[in-house]
């Protein structure tokens, strides 16, 4: 079992072209493992973590209702926002500038094949690193993701996770409010779940918080958990998706 993940930081890059760019890398790795059982091969697929922020854009998952998008055409226009019908899980969300989104595109055989387990293990990263910032982030239950005061009238959602898996190869992943601008989320009923408030670590601390701080302390409790070694691709190395 392969338990390298390769990590690269894809910065401020539009949704569409790093889509495309998830696509190719969890087709090759579905293409490999085919061939290996196809022709009793034992070639080692391999693992991916991105990190990433889009500019303004609402993603609506497979089983989602496009009602929940309260703009229309020349609104989201006029938002300077785009939109996409996706083959992730869940119903729709926002992206955008001071969101940290992590795409895992993991071969579970490399690690385990339990995709529920694999899911409170996304949550428990975001859960980790929000109590480095004395920040209590819980589940709740049939609604995944990261929330805050679970169980009151303020709960309110900070991480948003929807996925996609095939013969044990994952993609999307998690979305986590850092600085972002929550009035986006106005334009949306977040995860098509009414009377539910959305936050940010910005709104929940009063301050703007460092991103790349963030960003480490995700890679740490990701590697931790998944029992994995992260690699960090060099500047030299990276590639935009458009290059792929």
């Amino acid at each position: 079992m392969n338990k390298q993940i390769e990590f690269n930081d894809l910065g401020l890059q539009d949704y569409k072209e790093v889509w495309e760019y998830q696509e190719k890398l969890f087709q090759d790795t579905v293409d490999l493992k085919i061939k290996n059982r196809r022709e009793e091969l034992t070639a080692e697929t391999q693992n991916h973590l991105l990190f990433v922020e889009h500019p303004h854009v609402y993603t609506l998952g497979k089983s989602g209702d496009i009602e929940n998008l309260l703009l229309n055409e020349k609104q989201l226009e006029a938002r300077g926002a785009t939109y996409y019908k996706v083959n992730r899980g869940g119903d729709i969300t926002y992206h955008g500038p001071g969101q940290i989104v992590g795409y895992p595109i993991l071969d579970l055989d490399n690690f385990f094949t339990d995709i529920h387990k694999y899911l409170r293990f996304l949550e428990e990263v975001i859960i980790l690193t929000m109590a480095d910032y004395g920040l209590t982030g819980t589940r709740s239950d049939g609604e995944t993701g990261v929330w805050l005061d679970v169980g009151t009238p303020f709960a309110r959602k900070i991480c948003a996770m929807g996925v996609r898996a095939s013969r044990w190869v994952t993609m999307h992943g998690f979305a986590l409010n850092v600085n972002v601008n929550l009035g986006y989320f106005d334009n949306i009923i977040p995860c098509g779940i009414r009377g539910k408030a959305v936050t940010s670590m910005h709104a929940e601390l009063g301050v703007p918080v460092d991103e790349a701080e963030v960003k480490q302390k995700l890679l740490k409790y990701f590697e931790q958990l998944f029992e994995a070694e992260i690699v960090n691709k060099t500047s030299a190395d990276k590639k935009k998706p458009s290059q792929n």
